[in-house]
């Protein structure tokens, strides 16, 4: 009986490594060039009298490394909608009336072209991962809405991953590694979807870390379809192979970044210690996912680092001596993006896919064999996984 059962137990599980098989990506259509944000949102937000801020913001933007961001919220809707601005009054059935569309609506304009991507149908997804820290509390959830609007089968197995930050990315992933490994013939789809419409406010001198999160924070969507696969396929071409996933919290960090949702919307709280608290912490993280390999040379693999924002960047580039081409691509999807909290890794994961192919490089890892994920959150949390680049010729 005890043979059976693991016979039986062998037969449910894959037999390969967790792979990256497609991603997609999405953003609104609304661009907001950083050079003029601060001129819409003091206008927007009925609120050009207050000019210290309005430079202090600009300030904020110049060094912000950001030459653009994608937002859902437009003037127009601010103009509808004042109470997504004015904290005297509550605005949290506004936002929820908002996101329970839109989130999922994102998410499937992500969904489609990581599927068109991918090259199988629809109906061979086995598994939904869906991470928003924007979508609402509503029972059921923006997961169940998605797997209706992307038409997807009903017995598809399901997680809903919530408020999980900027870390949500890598989660995700690492749940997908897991489900996929776990279930043969599994293919997971991975969604991650983030709005600054569930947090959006106006200016206040008492909370001039918001102020800093209107500088940094994008929309966004991306989605990945994960399987446990050998070898490139005839209808599959693996990306990037997850070979070992892990999660841990930096220790005396929690006030650095929390949030609460409130009847005036999500509230945050950032501290300027956070890109010191990971900064003095990112070695340990590197020590722990390559000491399996070997690996010591931290410049001899590649990165897909959270751009949480600029000064982050710099901490992970300074602790652990990396040469300034290393977070080349990090830094690309900040000029270009901003901050989209959870979606962000997937973004940087597509555009070092896309941009090695153009210039000709012999795998998706820039050329190197081995490197590295890091998504950094609340808690604050680590996500860490490391990745195996896949040969494209």
């Amino acid at each position: 009986m005890a043979s059976s059962l693991e016979n039986i137990r062998q037969a449910q599980r894959a037999s390969g490594t967790a792979t990256i098989l497609a991603i997609g990506t999405a953003t609104p259509p609304n661009s907001f060039e950083q050079a003029h944000y601060a001129d819409f949102y003091f206008r927007a937000t009925k609120s050009e009298d207050r000019t210290d801020l309005k430079d202090k913001l600009k300030r904020i933007c110049e060094r912000s490394m950001i030459g653009k961001r994608q937002l859902y919220v437009t003037e127009e809707i601010l103009q509808k909608n004042p109470n997504l601005y004015d904290s005297t009054i509550p605005s949290l059935d506004t936002r929820r009336e908002m996101l329970v569309s839109e989130v999922p609506k994102l998410g499937k304009e992500a969904a489609l072209k990581a599927i068109k991507d991918w090259g199988r149908p629809i109906s061979d997804i086995t598994h939904l991962v869906f991470a928003t820290s924007s979508g609402t509390v509503d029972i059921p959830s923006s997961d169940y809405h998605f797997i209706n609007l992307l038409g997807l089968r009903p017995n598809v197995r399901r997680f809903m991953l919530f408020q999980h930050g900027c870390y949500a990315g890598g989660a995700a992933l690492r749940l997908a590694k897991d489900l996929a490994e776990n279930n043969a013939g599994a293919r997971v789809l991975v969604v991650c979807v983030d709005s600054t419409a569930i947090c959006f406010t106006g200016p206040s001198e008492n909370h001039m870390d918001r102020l800093v999160g209107q500088a940094i924070f994008g929309d966004g969507a991306a989605a990945a379809i994960v399987g446990a696969v050998f070898n490139t396929t005839a209808d599959e071409r693996p990306l990037f192979r997850m070979v070992a996933a892990a999660q841990t919290t930096i220790p005396n960090s929690t006030d650095a970044l929390h949030g609460n949702l409130t009847e005036k919307g999500f509230a945050y709280s950032l501290s300027a210690n956070i890109p010191l608290h990971i900064g003095s912490n990112i070695e340990k993280c590197m020590e722990e996912a390559l000491a399996p390999l070997g690996i010591s040379d931290w410049n001899s693999v590649f990165y897909v680092v959270h751009p949480g924002g600029p000064a982050v960047l710099n901490q992970v580039e300074e602790n652990l001596g990396l040469e300034p081409e290393k977070l080349r691509v990090s830094r690309d999807v900040l000029r270009e993006y901003g901050n989209m909290w959870g979606p962000t890794v997937l973004f940087i994961l597509d555009e070092m896919r896309k941009k090695v192919i153009d210039q000709g490089m012999a795998t998706t890892g820039e050329g190197l064999e081995w490197g590295v994920l890091l998504a950094f959150g609340p808690g604050l949390t680590v996500e860490t996984i490391l990745l195996k680049s896949v040969a494209i010729y």
